[in-house]
């Protein structure tokens, strides 16, 4: 008989996973222990921005329209173990609060929640960032609670997913790592991932621990990578350079590539900087802080990136802040999502804020969210609007409607025409066509 699969946690990578096993045949059924969000997912809408999902969503939610009825949601345990043989874990895994390491408490409970219905064969299967050695503890725990025994057993599957490119990055993946135990395991996440094999995408089989950090070392890399080239803009901007063809000349060596070199104010979001500090701290709990040391500099200068931002906005307004209007364009932490978390043009944008300017925002997706975050900052509901007054305007989130922007008509709105490229997306030439002064860290001045 066909696997059915059962999704635990229905965030950005749970919601989506869901949706796609889904369309790629299965039977599913995705639980959350927020009824709100169960009920919201029920009727076919999405409960975060995220480009295609609800469109899947539609597709296979059952009771809707024109729907293959393959896709289902709860909030019981007991009904998940009896419906699924394969359950993916996608709960978060946020930084603990005061603390630089994991907090797996939500990770703990559903493993608890689930392993004490589990009284047949079935196969748990980890997909969150944790901290490495976490597998096998759990896995000892659903040994232990599990009236099936060692007949519900424990694998490992990282998710690769890009916010703005989740539901293509699941259903066409680059790569897919398994961590497993057993033959059986292994032929299990191969009939589920058979179609995406099948198109070619590789299928990496690793042990439990190597499947965990196979997604944290991908973070790290790519945290390291977007940092050194953060760290050539700050030595640009005292050397008079230029970081964009810096960066430019760096990408066409083969070694090392053209991708994630775009200097700016650094990253953002719900997993980079948290899984960034929690490998660090999980290499101290092993005793091995100083392979790591050199993320904590990485952490640092990305954190450094937002406060160069500020004291940039600081000189262009002639040294104050105080009074002075301030236009943000973008306030989640990457283009195509709605998330706000840890983003640097929201933390930048109430940096400005508490130091005395008016700031106004205007995001395409994320002000609802940014707005619970930062209630105190103006909202407005188009980036003329935003700009309306200001002295200084600053691009912090590359959405591609910020680089459609006509330069000669948004300098008819601003008090002046200002302009600070915190993302280097913009073409400086056009924008200072417009009479615009441009600026950007580790860009020349003209």
């Amino acid at each position: 008989m066909p696997l059915k699969i059962s999704v635990i946690g229905t965030g950005y990578l749970g919601a989506t996973h869901a949706a796609a096993m889904a369309e790629l045949g299965f039977e599913v059924i995705g639980l959350d222990v927020v009824p709100a969000k169960v009920e919201l997912l029920a009727q076919g809408r999405s409960p975060m921005y995220e480009p295609g999902l609800e469109e899947i969503l539609r597709r296979h939610v059952v009771g809707l329209p024109d729907s293959t009825g393959r896709l289902s949601f709860t909030t019981s345990f007991a009904e998940v173990a009896a419906f699924a043989d394969v359950h993916f874990i996608c709960v978060n895994t946020p930084q603990r609060p005061g603390e630089y390491a994991c907090d797996m408490s939500y990770f703990d409970g559903a493993v608890d929640a689930l392993a004490v219905h589990l009284d047949r064969p079935a196969l748990v299967v980890g997909k969150s960032t944790v901290p490495v050695g976490s597998a096998a503890r759990l896995a000892a725990r659903i040994a232990e609670l599990a009236p099936a025994g060692a007949d519900a057993e424990l694998a490992w599957n990282p998710e690769f997913l890009q916010e703005g490119f989740a539901v293509r990055d699941t259903l066409h993946p680059d790569r897919i790592v398994v961590g497993v135990t057993s033959e059986r395991a292994e032929e299990t996440l191969r009939e589920v991932y058979a179609t995406p094999i099948a198109e070619g995408s590789p299928f990496v089989v690793a042990d439990l621990p190597t499947a965990e950090l196979v997604k944290t070392a991908a973070n790290a890399f790519l945290a390291t990578k977007i940092s050194f080239i953060n760290a050539m803009a700050e030595i640009c901007e005292v050397a008079d350079g230029d970081v964009v063809r810096l960066a430019e000349a760096l990408g066409h060596d083969e070694r090392i590539g053209p991708k994630f070199l775009r200097s700016g104010i650094g990253f953002g979001g719900g997993c980079l900087p948290k899984d960034l500090r929690a490998f660090f701290a999980r290499a101290g709990e092993l005793g091995a802080s100083e392979s790591l040391q050199f993320l904590r500099e990485i952490d640092s200068l990305n954190m450094r990136r937002r406060a160069s931002m500020v004291e940039l906005t600081r000189e262009a307004l002639d040294g104050s802040l105080l009074g002075k209007r301030v236009a943000v364009l973008g306030a989640a932490f990457k283009p195509e999502t709605d998330d706000v978390r840890d983003s640097p043009a929201l933390n930048i944008a109430g940096q400005l804020h508490l130091q005395g300017a008016e700031v106004s925002v205007y995001d395409p997706k994320a002000a609802a969210n940014a707005k619970a975050v930062f209630p105190t900052l103006r909202y407005a509901d188009s980036a003329v609007s935003a700009a309306q007054g200001a002295h200084v305007v600053l691009h912090l989130t590359e959405w591609r409607e910020f680089q459609e922007l006509d330069p000669a008509a948004l300098g008819e709105v601003v008090s002046r025409r200002h302009l600070l490229d915190g993302r280097n997306t913009l073409d400086a030439s056009l924008w200072r066509k417009a009479d615009w002064t441009y600026r950007a860290l580790g860009r020349p001045r003209a």
